[in-house]
C-alpha cells in the first residue's frame, strides 16, 4: 500500500461553523507526521476523521486504501492504533492495565466476553515491557499516574500492530522526567524501521520525539503548510501561522520555540 491516508477536498461544518475546509493531504507508510496548530485550529477533529470516529462534512477520505461511507469502520478500526485522552476516559477505573491493553486488539475498552489466546497475552506482555509499564499489569487502571496512564493507552494504541498509529497529545500535562521519558520511547518507537507511519498531534514543539519525518500546520481549519519536518516547521511559517513573532530552534534531533 503506497498510501495509508488520503484527503481529497474535506470539509467538515458544525453548527454552521467549518471546523475544517478543503483539507488535501496524504500519508505514506514511512512517513511520521506531527500536526501543529493554534487551539481551534482543527487539529483533533482532523485526526478523529483519520481515526474513522468522525465522519467529513464533503470531501472523500480513504483509510488504509478503503474510503469513509463505503466501509465497516469497526472492521477498520483493529488496523489502526489511537490513543486520546477520550478514550482513555472509556477505560473502567478498575481494569487491570494488561486487559486495557490487551482489549485494543476487538477496539473497545472494557472486557467483557471476548477471549484471547495465548499469544494475544504474550504480546499484550511484550508490549507493556516495551513502555515500561510490565511491573503495572495487575494494577488498575484507575491507580496510575498521569505518566503511567500516558504509556498505557499508547501501549493499548500499538497493541494490534496498526497499520497507522494516531497519538493525540501523547504526553501532554506531565511533569518533565515523565514527559522525556516517554518522548524518548516513544521516539524510540518512531525511529524503527517497521513501526507503522504515525500520525501525531501536540501544542508544543519540544513535544516532538525523534523518527518523525513530516509536519502539517494548521490555521482556521485550513493547511497552512505542510512538508518535510524541517522544512516546515520554520521561524517564518510558524510565525505566520501564530501570528506572533517566534523563534525556531532545531538542536541536536529536537525543536523548540520561543516569542522573538
Amino acid at each position: 500500500m503506497n498510501v495509508v491516508l488520503k484527503f481529497e477536498q474535506v470539509s467538515l461544518t458544525r453548527g454552521g461553523r467549518n471546523i475544517l475546509t478543503d483539507i488535501s493531504w496524504q500519508v505514506e507508510p514511512n512517513q511520521r507526521w506531527v500536526i501543529v496548530g493554534p487551539n481551534g485550529a482543527g487539529k483533533t477533529t482532523l485526526l478523529r476523521i483519520a481515526s474513522t470516529h468522525l465522519q467529513p462534512s464533503s470531501g472523500t477520505v480513504q483509510v488504509l486504501g478503503r474510503t469513509l461511507g463505503e466501509v465497516n469502520v469497526f472492521e477498520l478500526r483493529t488496523r489502526i492504533g489511537f490513543a486520546s485522552t477520550a478514550i482513555a476516559n472509556r477505560i473502567p477505573n478498575s481494569e487491570k492495565v494488561l486487559d486495557a491493553v490487551m482489549t485494543a486488539s476487538y477496539a473497545i475498552t472494557g472486557r467483557f466476553k471476548e477471549t484471547y489466546d495465548e499469544v494475544d497475552i504474550r504480546r499484550a506482555k511484550r508490549v507493556l515491557g516495551e513502555w515500561q509499564l510490565a511491573e503495572h499489569a495487575e494494577r488498575p487502571f484507575g491507580t496510575l499516574s498521569d505518566g503511567e496512564r500516558k504509556r498505557t493507552q499508547i501501549a493499548r494504541a500499538v497493541m494490534p500492530d496498526p497499520e497507522l498509529l494516531l497519538l493525540d497529545e501523547p504526553v501532554a500535562s506531565l511533569d518533565i522526567g515523565s514527559r522525556e521519558a516517554t518522548i524518548k520511547i516513544l521516539g524510540g518507537y518512531a525511529s524503527h524501521p517497521d513501526a507503522p507511519a504515525i500520525i501525531m498531534v501536540t501544542h508544543h514543539l519540544e513535544e516532538i520525539p525523534t523518527g518523525f519525518t513530516h509536519a502539517l500546520i494548521l490555521k482556521d481549519g485550513k493547511i497552512s503548510a505542510s512538508g518535510p519536518i524541517t522544512q516546515t516547521l520554520t521561524t517564518e511559517k510558524l510565525s505566520e501561522a501564530y501570528g506572533i513573532p517566534l523563534e525556531v530552534v532545531f538542536f541536536g534531533s529536537r525543536f523548540a520555540v520561543r516569542a522573538k
